[in-house]
């Protein structure tokens, strides 16, 4: 079966990396899911919940602020700031870290998306 490689880094580190099927990723143009053989693609992303349907069938979330999403010749590479897996987050830091930002910033975005992921 074909499939995808997938590669999640954050400035500090490289978040996950791995074989999968479905990669779905929110950008500025809205929602795109990438399977293999999926067209090449280059395009910003929102601070938002990514989702990794990895080659055993496991699914993967992960918090993202903005960054930048490529996908070509069944690669798909997402490059952010800051990227944590849905495992790592504190619900409750995240939900207070919200709370503390200014509605619809990307700080608040990227908080709410931590509490998405991890929920």
């Amino acid at each position: 079966m074909a499939s995808l490689q997938v590669e999640l880094v954050a400035a500090e580190r490289v978040v996950w990396s791995g074989e999968a099927t479905f990669v779905v990723a929110r950008t500025a143009e809205g929602e795109l899911g990438a399977l293999p053989g999926h067209t090449p693609v280059m395009s910003v992303i929102n601070p938002s919940v990514v989702e990794i349907t990895t080659a055993d069938g496991d699914k993967v979330k992960a918090a993202v602020e903005d960054g930048f999403l490529s996908i070509a010749n069944d690669r798909v590479s997402i490059l952010s700031e800051e990227a944590v897996l849905a495992e790592e987050i504190d619900v409750e830091a995240a939900k207070a870290e919200r709370e503390a930002a200014t509605p619809d910033s990307l700080a608040w975005q990227f908080a709410d998306a931590k509490v998405r992921a991890a929920e």
